[in-house]
């Protein structure tokens, strides 16, 4: 009985963990290059980037299914070496991470664009190179925000369920993630496993939310510090 609770909440786990930090780095890539990219197609990549935050999860869900799926473009690719992604753990961390990274994206971004460019700039007069200033100044200044979009995001991976179902299915033990799982056995009438796993959602993303709220704490207090200072110069 309890590997029907058990299952789900340990492939949601490896998911997100894994999804999360994906989408970490995919974002700091994705930050570093948009920062320096001044060109007329700004506005339009920053589209693109955003863009599966506001489609239904079932279009995200369709797009990852034709672009992994044994006729898509990776997936024929993939289909050389004899490997697949669809139906396997692979596509409920492809699915978080395509979902989580807009958020991640806006949020951290507008943490990044508080970041006082006088400092920035005083460190390259010092001869700090770019990949130096990025993670020993700017990141460091950013990281309350930062923090918080990191955990916004996990707790977002752990919601995932449309482009889930799409592209990984619900196989049990392999890639029934909680939503996934809540949902079936709902379909199924077994709403005793459905609130049982409901509630570990419920305290996992209290818990989220309460550490995203921490964060932002520290965040304010560390801006209104930086006024502070700079007032009193």
């Amino acid at each position: 009985m309890m590997e029907t609770y058990l299952a789900p909440l340990w492939i949601s786990l490896r998911t997100v963990i894994v999804a999360t930090a994906i989408t970490f780095f995919l974002w700091i890539a994705a930050a570093r290059w948009m920062t320096r990219y001044t060109g007329r197609l700004k506005s339009l990549i920053d589209a693109i980037f955003i863009l599966p935050l506001v489609l239904p999860p079932t279009v995200v869900g369709l797009g990852l299914l034709l672009t992994f799926g044994k006729n898509g473009p990776i997936g024929q690719f993939l289909g050389l070496f004899d490997t697949t992604i669809v139906f396997t753990w692979w596509a409920t961390v492809i699915s978080a991470v395509t979902v989580a990274f807009p958020l991640m994206y806006m949020t951290a971004r507008g943490a990044f664009e508080q970041v006082d460019t006088h400092v920035e700039d005083a460190a390259r007069t010092l001869g700090a190179s770019e990949w130096r200033l990025f993670w020993s100044v700017t990141m460091p200044m950013a990281w309350p925000g930062v923090a918080a979009a990191t955990i916004l995001s996990l707790a977002r991976c752990l919601g995932e369920f449309g482009a889930t179902l799409m592209l990984a299915g619900n196989i049990p033990g392999k890639t029934a993630t909680i939503p996934v799982a809540i949902y079936f056995s709902i379909q199924e009438g077994d709403m005793n496993v459905a609130l049982i796993l409901v509630g570990i959602v419920l305290v996992i993303a209290f818990g989220s939310l309460a550490a995203m709220a921490y964060w932002k704490g520290k965040a304010y207090k560390a801006r209104a510090t930086m006024v502070n200072r700079e007032n009193v110069e």
